[in-house]
């Protein structure tokens, strides 16, 4: 087998990178490089050839052109032992490039500050980069070609053994070129796609559908154990887990629908809701986090045993002994107190996640797959109610407190299963769900639901405000709420009985409110 004789060396993120030269100049591998990345090189004592010497041919127009050059790109695709290949090659002068290490322009990243320019972002779409993983990765009988740093040991190791790389592993390392490759190309067409709508054209549907999400980890299983799975994508830029085992698909589905529930309560007084299958159990508000928990369990003592609790301030120890007393399979926190953390982590099958971002906010877009080979795509909801949206329909107006409990409540329901019925409370403008009944085939079940876990936790319904995430279509889901003791009701209208609901709240002495949207989570 061929020793790798040379290698190029071009690099955005340098992470890894001196030490892995270090380890091909060891084995006499000559090293080509270009502007910081051959800088870098050589501060750190290594011996580098610019590739405008090894080309003969200099940077031109602000170092757009640097690599496309045949001494480039003949060295790396050219069929070893072809004798036409060969003969060409030496007739131009062409030496052969055994390795090339790239990474690209950080586009991805650019695009995702706030407020980026179209100079910046353009300027940061990498032409020569992805031309050279190209190159490589098709010619990977004989190159070897790196994208990722965290490939480096794998390629440093087989290199000291035996002066070249395995078929296998330049087959691997190929395969994850072209796959980088693809990626960064589908985020720049979704860029430029966005960037140069018209304001004609602004509300147009992207042409295509580009997914692009690196694999982060195999999990164990799907939602049941005979079911394949892994998880994809940005996950460990919003989410550091600081204790416990390997996080489930199912545990990552529940997650992520608890910290977006909480979303909605940033800035707003301690907040702690639990989770079961996406949907809230109980969601409490308190002066502190410990009656939160209080309010929240206090909704259903039975669904939480293994569920997944979210909280939007840092996890205390009071709330962490309170919450101990209990069976959780994850807990979601901006952060934990030294003492909550030592306490919670005295559980070893107890997962604690701490939330880097609002994970909410990192796409507006929901995709699902829906067989056939078939997604959908649609907006995200992450439409806030204000004020303004508010209509009061009835006769009597909500009282403040009333008020309060229909805003809180409405925060909630957008988050529980269509069809979803919150029933809630406000004290000193603190809400708390006291019934929760979700993902019924009819309104009326979902209340009739609620108003069973509401008895069976001992929580007095009269005097709630009872929340429906779509209009009520006839008066008997309204009417049981009054029955069952809730005297203010908020949801978006719409029916075409309104008037008939109307009424039924007047004829009750509800006081009902509009919000003019609804909130269906299917």
């Amino acid at each position: 087998m061929a020793r790798i004789v040379r290698a190029l060396l071009s690099v955005s993120d340098k992470t890894g990178l001196v030490p892995f030269a270090r380890t091909l100049a060891a084995v006499g591998v000559e090293l080509l490089s270009t502007g910081g990345t051959a800088r870098a090189l050589r501060e750190a004592g290594l011996t580098v050839k610019d590739v405008t010497e090894h080309t003969g041919f200099p940077e031109i127009l602000d170092g757009r052109v640097k690599t496309l050059h045949p001494k480039v790109h003949g060295g790396l695709l050219y069929v070893r032992g072809n004798p036409e290949h060969e003969s060409t090659v030496a007739q131009h002068g062409i030496s052969p490039i055994d390795l090339v290490v790239v990474n690209l322009y950080p586009f991805e990243q650019t695009v995702a500050k706030r407020g980026v320019s179209l100079h910046d972002a353009i300027e940061n779409i990498d032409i020569g980069g992805p031309s050279m993983l190209r190159s490589a990765a098709k010619n990977h009988e004989s190159v070897t070609v790196v994208v990722d740093p965290a490939d480096y040991a794998a390629v440093a190791a087989q290199v000291q053994e035996t002066g070249n790389t395995s078929p296998e592993l330049r087959r691997r390392l190929a395969a994850t070129v072209f796959a980088r490759t693809a990626s960064y190309d589908a985020a720049i067409a979704t860029y430029m796609e966005k960037a140069f709508r018209t304001d004609s054209s602004s509300d147009e549907l992207p042409a295509a559908l580009m997914i692009r999400a690196p694999l982060i980890q195999p999990l164990r299983y799907g939602e049941n154990p005979h079911q394949k799975a892994a998880l994809y994508g940005r996950f460990l830029e919003y989410f550091e887990q600081l204790h416990g085992k390997e996080l489930s698909y199912n545990n990552i589905l529940d997650l992520t629908a608890a910290v977006a529930l909480m979303s909605e309560f940033d800035g707003e007084k301690p907040t702690l809701t639990i989770l079961k299958h996406t949907n809230p159990c109980g969601v409490g508000q308190a002066e502190d986090l410990h009656g939160a928990w209080d309010h929240a369990f206090a909704t259903d003592r039975q669904a939480p045993f293994g569920g997944i609790i979210a909280v939007n301030k840092s996890l205390d120890l009071p709330c962490a002994q309170a919450i101990a007393e209990i069976f959780s399979e994850v807990i979601v926190a901006p952060d934990f107190s030294p003492d909550a953390l030592a306490l919670l982590q005295q559980k070893k099958n107890l997962r604690l996640l701490k939330v880097r971002g609002n994970p909410t906010a990192a796409s507006p877009s929901d995709i699902r797959s829906v067989g056939a080979g078939s997604y959908l795509w649609q907006e995200r909801d992450l439409r806030k109610t204000t004020e303004a949206d508010l209509k009061v329909v009835t006769d009597r107006q909500p009282t403040v407190a009333e008020l309060a409990a229909l805003r809180f409540g409405w925060k909630v329901v957008k988050h529980v299963k269509s069809n979803a019925i919150v029933y809630a409370t406000s004290a000193q403008g603190m809400g708390r769900t006291v019934g929760i009944g979700a993902g019924q085939m009819s309104r009326v079940d979902s209340s009739r639901i609620a108003v069973w876990k509401a008895g069976e936790a001992q929580l007095p319904l009269h005097g709630s405000v009872v929340c429906s995430d779509a209009f009520f279509p006839f008066p008997d889901g309204l009417i049981a709420a009054a029955n069952a003791g809730a005297t203010a009701a908020i949801q978006p209208g719409g029916s075409v009985r309104d008037a008939d609901v109307i009424r039924a709240a007047n004829e009750r002495g509800m006081a009902m409110v509009f919000t003019g949207h609804r909130h269906f989570r299917h």
